[in-house]
């Protein structure tokens, strides 16, 4: 018999909402996201949706769009990328892996009509296997930006799967599909096994992917690119952390600015791009590295 998905409802506690990551390596938060929100990012992001070319091959899907660079492109989507209920979950998910979080991926997942079922996979495989594998290096988002059915291509989820073998493969029966109305939310980690359904419907099935990585890792989109500094200097300082202008810990991240200032010096936080300090106080390696400039800590 199929193993069905856990739905907790949206003010399911952090400790259920990890109980269920650690028994399936996927959970449901039914209804997160408010109606006016979830209109707010339909329309913000429609334009750049519908310009979005399908994809290239078997697994990005030929009638499939991906269209990603939500956090420039779009404030609503910011909302969710900064929801605190998802963001205390991954906090704890990932915590046992690093100091900071990180924002991994931002795409807006369109299946129309026809695409067929998505090959089943491990999102983690984007580092391939170099991660040690009692480490869960991501946690991630799909937000149901229209109903996810079984008839529209609802993603496929394999419970159970992030605990298995690499070489071991998911039969027929051990597959479900991630059922919910729209404006709710899966979370799934980077080793449970899944993938876009088949689409069977005549109607599109959208879902909103954003992902969350520890802080020491290469993005799989490349933030800096899709959100530079002229853009992420917009941003709240939380928002602006989380795509990445931030230590990922005391000698993660620093740059030399091409022109420094006179007297500051040559290696600098990345909040230095953006035109302000770190908002934390900097650690003492960080200070003793001359990464920040130690006037700015009164000494």
């Amino acid at each position: 018999m199929t193993r069905e998905l856990k739905t907790l409802g949206a003010d399911a506690s952090t400790a259920s909402v990890l109980a269920c990551l650690d028994e399936d390596g996927a959970v449901i938060l039914r209804d997160v996201m408010p109606e006016a929100l979830r209109q707010r990012v339909e329309r913000e992001l429609r334009p750049f949706i519908e310009r979005t070319a399908k994809g290239i091959d078997p697994f990005t899907g030929f009638s499939t769009t991906r269209t990603g660079a939500l956090v420039a492109r779009s404030p609503a989507a910011r909302e969710l990328v900064l929801d605190g209920r998802v963001l205390e979950a991954t906090t704890a998910f990932l915590s046992p892996f690093c100091e900071r979080i990180q924002l991994h991926l931002t795409q807006a997942i369109r299946l129309l009509p026809g695409q067929g079922a998505q090959i089943l996979h491990r999102d983690r495989l984007a580092w391939g296997v170099h991660l040690p594998r009692n480490m869960e290096p991501q946690l991630n988002t799909m937000w149901a930006l229209t109903p996810f059915t079984t008839e529209n291509g609802a993603t496929q989820v394999v419970p159970g799967s992030h605990a298995w073998d690499w070489s071991r493969h998911a039969e027929p029966h051990e597959v479900t599909q991630a059922l919910m109305n729209a404006g709710s939310v899966l979370l799934y980690t980077g080793s449970v096994i899944h993938g876009g359904g088949e689409n069977r419907s005549q109607a599109e099935r959208i879902g909103i992917n954003i992902t969350y990585c520890l802080g020491w890792l290469r993005q799989e989109e490349n933030q800096y690119l899709s959100c530079p500094p002229e853009i992420a200097r917009t941003l709240s300082p939380a928002l602006q952390e989380l795509v990445g202008y931030s230590m990922g810990s005391y000698a993660l991240g620093y740059f030399s600015q091409p022109e420094p200032p006179d007297g500051m010096p040559d290696t600098v936080p990345p909040e230095r791009a953006l035109g302000r300090l770190p908002q934390s106080a900097p650690s003492f390696g960080a200070v003793a590295s001359g990464l920040v400039p130690t006037s700015s800590n009164g000494g």
